[in-house]
């Protein structure tokens, strides 16, 4: 029970990887709110762990401060944040993807962790606690006709260092995980198509041989959201079978 006693907000909670993330928080000891853009996922989520659901819209300022308060008022305080929820545009020559597109990506990648920020690192500096970004391979080795999604999570992983360096002194730890693709309701937009052809040809740059999978996730943030990495932050731990060797 590693995180007994903790509370915890895991955005995009309701399916794949922050599903993952979700219930191992649960297993072990933590509170947890299930927050998601689909409302019907994260209650189904919640009501499988004991959680408390949210929906949120993690590009509204407005959606993300009621999400805080939300889990402020129904936990008392809040140790662990997520942020996990994401998009991506599908595989498109950069100068042909939609300003749209663009703009989605951005709000949903980057500036959700600005508004997660903006309203729950004031409560967490009075608390401590740890926040984790899930980033992906793509900040660390980009691939083609990917490029904007590339971007954000590139910006993630500095935006995660630069937390850590600034935070530290308020007990606040900051690092990010960097999964290559997994079995998630993404996993057919980062390929364009799910073939059986294409799937081998992706899985023949992962050296394990495998996709992440949400346990994979929720036992990598365990132990980044846990006091057994108090010394840890400012980390980009890749959950990626090798993939960026």
């Amino acid at each position: 029970m590693r995180l007994e006693g903790k509370s915890a907000i895991v955005t995009g909670g309701g399916s794949g990887f922050g599903a993952g993330i979700a219930r191992k928080f649960a297993a072990e000891g933590a509170r947890v709110m299930v927050a998601d853009i689909n409302a019907d996922a994260a209650e189904a989520l919640a009501a499988e762990i004991g959680g408390v659901a949210q929906a949120v819209d993690v590009a509204s300022g407005e959606s993300v401060k009621a999400m805080a308060e939300a889990a402020i008022s129904a936990f008392g305080q809040v140790d662990i944040l997520v942020n996990n929820a994401g998009v991506t545009h599908l595989p498109t020559p950069l100068e042909e993807v939609s300003e749209a597109d663009f703009d989605r990506v951005l709000a949903v990648n980057a500036k959700s962790v600005y508004l997660t920020a903006v309203h729950l690192v004031p409560h967490m500096k009075a608390v401590g606690g740890a926040i984790l970004n899930v980033a992906s391979t793509a900040g660390v080795s980009p691939r083609p006709r990917l490029n904007w999604y590339n971007a954000s999570k590139g910006w993630m992983i500095t935006a995660t260092e630069a937390m850590a360096v600034e935070l530290a002194p308020s007990g606040i730890r900051v690092n990010a995980l960097a999964p290559v693709a997994g079995e998630t309701p993404l996993l057919k937009s980062f390929m364009g198509e799910d073939t059986p052809e294409i799937r081998a040809k992706f899985l023949s740059t992962i050296p394990i041989g495998r996709f992440s999978t949400p346990e994979d996730m929720g036992n990598a943030a365990l132990y980044l959201c846990s006091d057994e990495s108090s010394m840890v932050t400012g980390t980009i731990l890749r959950v990626d079978g090798g993939r960026c060797i």
